[in-house]
C-alpha cells in the first residue's frame, strides 16, 4: 500500500496537491463555523440516578436544580432597609417575568428568610432556574447576566439602592468556556511563531521548517469538518476544539519533521528526488501511519464512556491523528517531489552531518547498554518516587475555583463561601417519582422524612410541600432546633409546586461546600437513609458521585482496549509478542510518573502560587483519563518511531547492539526535537487562566519530554540491551501469521517500484549537493 501511495505522490504529485488545497478550502468553508454547533455541556452520565432524577424532575413538576443566582449587595449595609428592600422585590419579580426562567425565589419573597441572607446583613440573593439543555441554557445567560449585573431598575424604585452581580453554575460554565476560548487564541499565538523559530533551528532551511506548519493546518481544518459532521448526529462538546488544535500541530509536526527527515537524508545519500520520497514513504512513511493509528486507538478508549464530553475527544482525536498520517504519507511526500532538492531553499546555515557512530545519542545507547541493570534501577526508582503522589488522587467535578480569583462570578461564589452559611448553588433535590398523593397520610411522611433529612449535619434546611425545615448545619445560627418547621406550606405558594399527581420532591440546601468531600457525604448520607418511598438524588455533589461511578466503572474496559489494539499494532509491525509487552509497560511506568507530579502540583497545590491557580484537594475527574490516552498515544509515537529504525537496522544485518545505537543515533534528535516542539505547543496551554487547562498543558509537557528523553534515552536501550535477540521473539504460530498478513516492506526498492535506479545516483541535470543542511 506504502508502495502506491509513493507512486500516486510522485507520479500525480501536482494533482494531488492541486486535490489537498481544495480539500482544504472546502473543509474551512464547511468547517469552518464548526463552534457554532457544538456543545458547552456534556459532562454527565444519562443513565446515572443524577440525570434520572433530573429528567423526573423536569417531566413531573416542571422544574429543577436552581442554575442562577443574583447576589444583592445593600449600599447603606442593609439588606432590610426600605429602599434596598424594594429594589430586590423589583429585581425578583423582573428575573419572574424572564422568558426560559423559573422557580425564582429570594429573601423578600421568602419572608425575609434568613437562609438566603448574609451573616452581617449586608447581603441577600435572588435563586432561579434557567430551563432548557446546556446548549440553552448558555444562551439565556449569555443575554441575562450583562443585563442584570448593569440592572437599571423599574417604575418607582431607585436600582442605585443596591449593587447586583450574577452566580450560579450556569453563568460559572458559561465564563470558563469564553475564558477558554480567549486563553486557546492566545495559546495558539504564542505557540505558532515559536514552533516555527524553533523549526528553522531544527531544519536549518525556511522552506522545509514551514512544511509542518502546513500539514498541521491542513489536519486542523480536516478535523472541523469531521467534528460538524459528527454534530449534526450526536453531541460533540466544544472543549474538543481544543485537543484538535493541540494534537494536530504536535502530530503534525512529529509526522512531518520524521517524514522532512528522512528525505533529507536519502537526498545526501545521493539519490534522485523520485527514489527519495519512495525510500522515504516506504520507510518513514509507515512509521508515520503505524504511529497514527496508535494515537487513534489510544484516543479510541474514550469512547467506552457514556459521557459526550469525553467520547467528543475520541472524535476529535481520531479524526486529527489519521488526518495528520495520512496527509504526511501522501500531500507531504507530493509537496517533497515537487520540491526536489528545493526543500533546502533559503537555508540559513548548514549542519555538519555526523557519522551514526560518533553522534551524542550513540554514545548515550552505547553507556547505558554497557550498564544496563544498575542505569535501569535507577531511573524506575525514580519514576516510581516521581509517581508515589498519585496513590493519594481524588477526582471532583470542576467550579469556579478553576476560574482565577479575578473573574467577577469566581468572586461571588467567594463571597457565598466567606459570608453565607448554607449553599444555596449547591442544593440537592431528593425526588420520589412514585409518591401518589391519594395514600393516606402522605404529608406525614412527608414532613417525618423531611425531619429526618434536617437533623443531618450538613444540612443547612430543606424545602418540601410541608414547608421549610431548619438544618443541622444552620441551627444554631438560628435559633432554632434541627428539623423544627419554620415556615409553614402556608406561608408560600411555592410550596404546592413541590407534590404533583403521582410524585413528590424535597430541597435540601448544604451547609457544606459542594464540591468536597463532605458534600459527597451528604449525598451518600441522604441516599442511605431510610425512605418511605424510593428517591432519587440530583444535585452538584451527587452529579460528581455518578460521574466518578461511571468513569471507575469503564475505566478497566478502557484501559484494556488500549493495551490491546496497542499491542495487535505493535505486533503487526514488528512481528514480536516483547516489544508490545515493554512498551505498554514503559508507557505506564512514565505516565505514572507524570500523573503523580500532578497530584503533586495541582491537588495539593505545592506550585499554585508559580502557576496562578486555586488547589481545591482533587483533580478534574475527567483529565487523568484524557492526559492518559493522549500521552499514552504520543509515547507509541515516539516508540513507534525509534523501534521501527532499529528494526529496519537490525534486518539490515546489524546485531542487537548496534541496531539499538545507530536506529536510536538516527532517531534520537528528531524524537527529542519532535517532543521539544509538541511541548512547546502543550505548555502554551498553560498559560490559560483555567485550571484544569492549565494542568492539561503541564501534565502532557511533562509526559512528553518524560517519555522522549528519560524513557527513549535509557530505558528502551537498557531493555532491549538485556532482551537482545529476544526482543524479536514470537511463539511460532503468531511468527506464521506474521510473516503471511504482517504489515511491512522491504527498505531495499528494486527499478520498478522506485521509479528509478536503486543505486545513489541523480537524474540528468541535477546539480550535486554533497553538504545538505539538516538532521
Amino acid at each position: 500500500m506504502l508502495t502506491r501511495f509513493a507512486r500516486l505522490s510522485t507520479n500525480h504529485a501536482r494533482a494531488v496537491v492541486i486535490a489537498a488545497v481544495v480539500m482544504f478550502a472546502i473543509a474551512g468553508a464547511l468547517g469552518g463555523g464548526v463552534a457554532d454547533h457544538l456543545t458547552s455541556g456534556g459532562f454527565d452520565d444519562p443513565s446515572s440516578e443524577s440525570e434520572r432524577a433530573d429528567d423526573a424532575l423536569a417531566e413531573r413538576f416542571d422544574t429543577g436544580v436552581p442554575n442562577v443566582l443574583l447576589l444583592v449587595t445593600a449600599r447603606d449595609g442593609d439588606v432590610d432597609a426600605p429602599a434596598v428592600a424594594a429594589a430586590g422585590t423589583a429585581l425578583t419579580a423582573e428575573l419572574a417575568a424572564e422568558d426560559g426562567v423559573d422557580d425564582v425565589v429570594s429573601y423578600w419573597s421568602e419572608g425575609n428568610a434568613p437562609p438566603l441572607r448574609n451573616d452581617d446583613g449586608s447581603r441577600a440573593l435572588v435563586v432561579a432556574r434557567v430551563v432548557g439543555n446546556d446548549d440553552q441554557v448558555e444562551d439565556r445567560v449569555t443575554e441575562l447576566a450583562p443585563r442584570y449585573e448593569q440592572w437599571r431598575g423599574t417604575a418607582g424604585v431607585d436600582a442605585a439602592a443596591v449593587d447586583v452581580e450574577v452566580g450560579g453554575f450556569a453563568e460559572v460554565y458559561h465564563e470558563v468556556g469564553d475564558t477558554i476560548e480567549e486563553d486557546l487564541l492566545r495559546a495558539e499565538t504564542i505557540a505558532l511563531p515559536i514552533t516555527l523559530v524553533l523549526l528553522i533551528l531544527v531544519f536549518g532551511s525556511v522552506v522545509a521548517a514551514s512544511l509542518p506548519l502546513v500539514i498541521g493546518v491542513m489536519s486542523i481544518v480536516g478535523t472541523f469538518l469531521v467534528l460538524r459532521v459528527l454534530a449534526g448526529l450526536t453531541d460533540v462538546s466544544i472543549y474538543a476544539l481544543n485537543l484538535t488544535t493541540a494534537l494536530g500541530l504536535g502530530l503534525a509536526i512529529d509526522y512531518s519533521l520524521f517524514v522532512v527527515s528522512r528525505y533529507r537524508e536519502e537526498l545526501r545519500a545521493g539519490y534522485s528526488p523520485r527514489v527519495a520520497v519512495t525510500r522515504t514513504v516506504r520507510t518513514a512513511g509507515r512509521t508515520v501511519a503505524f504511529s497514527a493509528l496508535t494515537v487513534a486507538a489510544s484516543l479510541c478508549a474514550t469512547l467506552v464512556f457514556p459521557i459526550a464530553f469525553l467520547r467528543s475527544f475520541a472524535y476529535a482525536g481520531v479524526a486529527v491523528a489519521l488526518l495528520a498520517g495520512l496527509f504526511s504519507v501522501v500531500v507531504l511526500p507530493a509537496i517533497l517531489f515537487l520540491l526536489g532538492h528545493r526543500v533546502n531553499a533559503l537555508t540559513l546555515w548548514r549542519r555538519s552531518v555526523t557519522p551514526p557512530e560518533e553522534g551524542f545519542w550513540h554514545r548515550v545507547a552505547t553507556v547505558v547498554m554497557r550498564r544496563p541493570v544498575p542505569i535501569a534501577t535507577a531511573v524506575v526508582a525514580f519514576l516510581l518516587v516521581l509517581g508515589t503522589p498519585f496513590l493519594g488522587l481524588r477526582l471532583s467535578s470542576p467550579d469556579d475555583r478553576v476560574l482565577p480569583e479575578s473573574a467577577d462570578v469566581r468572586q461571588v461564589h467567594d463571597v457565598l463561601r466567606e459570608e453565607f452559611s448554607s449553599e444555596e448553588a449547591g442544593a440537592l433535590s431528593v425526588v420520589a417519582p412514585d409518591a401518589p398523593n391519594a395514600v393516606p397520610g402522605l404529608r406525614n411522611q412527608i414532613d417525618a422524612y423531611a425531619t429526618q433529612l434536617a437533623t443531618m449535619p450538613s444540612v443547612a434546611r430543606v424545602d418540601a410541600a410541608t414547608g421549610t425545615y431548619c438544618g443541622a448545619g444552620l441551627a444554631e445560627q438560628l435559633g432554632c432546633e434541627p428539623g423544627q418547621l419554620v415556615l409553614p406550606p402556608d406561608s408560600s405558594p411555592r410550596y404546592a409546586g413541590f407534590s404533583a399527581d403521582g410524585a413528590t420532591y424535597l430541597s435540601v440546601i448544604p451547609s457544606v461546600e459542594p464540591v468536597s468531600e463532605a458534600g459527597e457525604d451528604l449525598v451518600h448520607a441522604i441516599r442511605d437513609a431510610d425512605a418511605p418511598w424510593d428517591v432519587l438524588v440530583t444535585g452538584q455533589s451527587a452529579s460528581l458521585i455518578d460521574t466518578n461511578q461511571s468513569l471507575f466503572d469503564r475505566l478497566p474496559w478502557a484501559l484494556g482496549l488500549v493495551a490491546a489494539i496497542t499491542a495487535v499494532l505493535l505486533f503487526m509491525m514488528f512481528g514480536s509478542v516483547v516489544i508490545p509487552a515493554k512498551a505498554i509497560v514503559l508507557n505506564v511506568l512514565s505516565l505514572t510518573a507524570t500523573f503523580g507530579a500532578m497530584v503533586w502540583i495541582f491537588q495539593e497545590g505545592h506550585l499554585s502560587g508559580l502557576l496562578d491557580f486555586t488547589a481545591t484537594g482533587s483533580l478534574n475527574a475527567a483529565m487523568p483519563i484524557l492526559m492518559f490516552c493522549i500521552a499514552f498515544g504520543l509515547s507509541m509515537d515516539y516508540e513507534v518511531m525509534l523501534l521501527s529504525r532499529i528494526k529496519e537496522e537490525h534486518d539490515n544485518g546489524a546485531d542487537s547492539v548496534r541496531s539499538v545505537a545507530v536506529g536510536l543515533e538516527r532517531t534520537g534528535r528528531i524524537v527529542t526535537a519532535a517532543a521539544v516542539l509538541i511541548a512547546v505547543v502543550m505548555i502554551a496551554f498553560a498559560t490559560s487562566r483555567v485550571s484544569f487547562i492549565k494542568l492539561f498543558g503541564v501534565g502532557l509537557t511533562l509526559a512528553v519530554l518524560t517519555d522522549a528523553f528519560l524513557i527513549r534515552g535509557t530505558l528502551v536501550p537498557a531493555f532491549m540491551r538485556l532482551a537482545g535477540d529476544w526482543n524479536w521473539w514470537a511463539p511460532g504460530p503468531l511468527r506464521r501469521f506474521h510473516d503471511r498478513w504482517g504489515i511491512s516492506e522491504h527498505v531495499d526498492l528494486d527499478d520498478e517500484d522506485a521509479g528509478g535506479p536503486p543505486a545513489p545516483e541523480r537524474e540528468a541535470g541535477e546539480v550535486s549537493t554533497p553538504a545538505l543542511p539538516g538532521p
